[in-house]
This record gives structure tokens, C-alpha cells and sequence, in this order.
């Protein structure tokens, strides 16, 4: 009997459980309701969890999402990922846009919780970046640089563009913006006059400084959904010589195979945008993208070590684990 004197009450742990839990009410509020300290409400509140006298469940599509991350993350020695849930009950099809938007919102407040001060910030074009930027908080960051990743398009819509990205997100942190100036694809004079310019040998300097990037990843295969096909940027030859040669994807203007390796084609040796042997090199890569038309394009970025952060939806993450199971 003797060591029952210590026991708590029983009683008093159910009620306090049910204060906590279900009623929600701060600790010093139960401890004044109850007559006990608020150290014995709080011992009360471990041991109802140790007698499971209440229990949790996560929600199953939360956990199976957390469960992707886990797989992923492993499987491609990533730094991080994050799959964003589904919310179709049949799990058959969602709005593509609002998919996209979801994941956008998850880049943009991944992106502003790693961020520091003096960060330098390399981003690409495209419309869930667009997103993403939009998203973007005015944060209590000051000194970063964001550094655009490539060229301007023609003829893209200009919201689109990743001048006017880089503008907005040099607004969000408080920084500057640097712009890679010209076009994204150039003739092979012009590629040869500016590369040899002062001011591309200054500009690769930031190229070689930036300490994250964030970007996402068009669609070449099975069929060229990427918007670069909506512009003028390619013409006829260019697009057949990238089916000839079994383009996967298209990244910050670069163009890659199944293995995330860049192809060897003409437009190469004119594009205006960071190499990939700079990009390689830069601490913190982040790719965020939506939808599952994109597990080839995705599975070449982590066949080539392209990524260190993935951000995707859940449709897309099923899709890459159906690929992997093939």
C-alpha cells in the first residue's frame, strides 16, 4: 500500500486529458480549475499519454505523404523532400492549376524558413515559379541577392519571365537583383561577343557565388508539354533535333537525358544561362514542379544529382515510385 500513496489520481489525469485535449484550455487555466500546480497538470498530461488514456492517430494520406518523403529522400540521397497531399477523396484527378499552386505555396515558405541574410539566390523561369514568387511574404531578410539562372524568353508571357521573378523576389527579401541580360538563346556571334564580354566574365561571378537556387523542370518526353513549345524560342530544326536525340526535359534552358545528362545539340553552345557544371556546385539545389506528366522529367534530375530538395505533389510522388516498380 505504501507506494500507492504516490499514485496520482486517476480521475484527476481523465480530467485533466479531456481539459487539454478535447477543451483545449491552456495549463495554467487547469491547474486554477483543478487546485493543483501547474507541474502536476503537466504530469498529468505525460501520463495520460503513457496509459493511453489518449491517443493519436494522423490523418492516413498525411502519413502516407510523410512516408514518401521518407522513401525518397533515402532512395535519392536528398537533403529534403516534401510531398504535398492530395485532397480527392477518389484520388483520380484534382485541378492541375490547383495542384500547382499548392505546391508553389510549399516551395515559397520552404524557401523563406532556410533563406538568411546575405543569401545569394538563383532562380529560373516558369509558371510554378511564377506561383511561388507570389507567395513569397515581405520577410525580415535584408542583404539578399537574387541572380537570374538564364536568359529572358521571347515571346513568353511576361509574368512568366524570369526577369520580372527575379524583381519580385528582390522585393520580397529586402535585396538586389542581378539579371543575366539578352536573350536565353543566342546566335552563335552573339554568344561569342558577349561570353567574351567584361560583363559576362563579372556576371559569372554570381553564378559561381550562388548558395541556393530554386527552379523547376519542363516536359520533353513522352510528349513536349513544356510552355518553352508556346513560345518562339525553338524553331522547327531545334525541336526535331531534341526528339532525334531523345530530349527528357528541359532545365533552366538546358537540355537533358534520361540520366540528367545535357544533350549535345546545337542550341547548347548558344544558350545563355549558368553551365551545369556550376549549378552542380551549388550548395543548396531546390526543385520544386507538379504534376505526374513530370516522373520522367523528375527521375532524370535524380539520376544526374540535379536536386537536394524536391518539393512535389502526391499524384506526381506515386507516379515515381510506379516508374521506379517497373
Amino acid at each position: 500500500m505504501k507506494k500507492e500513496v504516490y499514485n496520482q489520481s486517476i480521475c484527476l489525469i481523465n480530467e485533466v486529458a479531456y481539459l487539454y485535449y478535447i477543451k483545449q484550455l491552456p495549463v495554467v487555466t487547469i491547474a486554477n480549475e483543478l487546485h493543483v500546480s501547474q507541474s502536476t497538470v503537466s504530469r498529468s498530461i505525460k501520463r495520460a499519454k503513457k496509459e493511453q488514456i489518449i491517443t493519436f492517430n494522423m490523418n492516413r494520406n498525411a502519413l502516407s505523404c510523410i512516408q514518401m518523403e521518407q522513401r525518397i529522400k533515402e532512395q535519392f540521397a536528398l537533403k529534403n523532400c516534401f510531398v504535398v497531399p492530395s485532397f480527392s477523396n477518389t484520388f483520380i484527378s484534382e485541378d492541375p492549376i490547383k495542384v500547382k499552386k499548392r505546391v508553389a505555396l510549399e516551395g515559397a515558405r520552404y524557401l523563406q524558413r532556410i533563406v538568411n541574410d546575405d543569401d545569394i539566390i538563383g532562380i529560373a523561369w516558369g509558371r510554378t515559379m511564377y506561383h511561388l514568387i507570389h507567395y513569397l511574404n515581405p520577410c525580415q531578410r535584408r542583404g539578399s541577392k537574387i541572380v537570374t539562372l538564364h536568359g529572358s524568353i521571347e515571346n513568353v508571357n511576361p509574368k512568366f519571365n524570369v526577369d520580372e521573378l527575379a524583381h519580385r523576389a528582390a522585393m520580397a527579401f529586402g535585396g538586389k537583383q542581378f539579371l543575366l541580360t539578352h536573350r536565353g538563346i543566342l546566335t552563335e556571334q552573339e554568344f561569342s561577343r558577349i561570353h567574351n564580354s567584361d560583363y559576362y566574365e563579372n556576371f559569372n561571378r554570381y553564378f559561381n557565388a550562388i548558395n541556393v537556387s530554386i527552379s523547376s523542370v519542363g516536359v520533353l518526353y513522352p510528349v513536349m508539354t513544356t510552355p518553352l513549345m508556346s513560345t518562339d524560342y525553338l524553331n522547327f530544326d531545334e525541336i526535331q533535333e531534341l526528339q532525334s536525340k531523345h530530349a527528357y526535359c528541359d532545365f533552366m534552358l538546358r537540355f537533358l537525358d534520361q540520366d540528367g545528362n545535357e544533350l549535345d545539340t546545337t542550341i547548347k553552345q548558344r544558350t545563355n544561362a549558368i553551365t551545369l557544371e556550376q549549378y552542380r556546385k551549388i550548395p543548396l539545389k531546390i526543385v520544386v514542379t507538379a504534376g505526374a506528366e513530370k516522373v520522367y522529367a523528375v527521375r532524370a534530375l535524380l539520376k544526374g544529382n540535379l536536386i537536394d530538395v524536391l518539393i512535389l505533389d502526391q499524384f506526381l510522388a506515386n507516379a515515381l515510385f510506379a516508374l521506379d516498380s517497373e
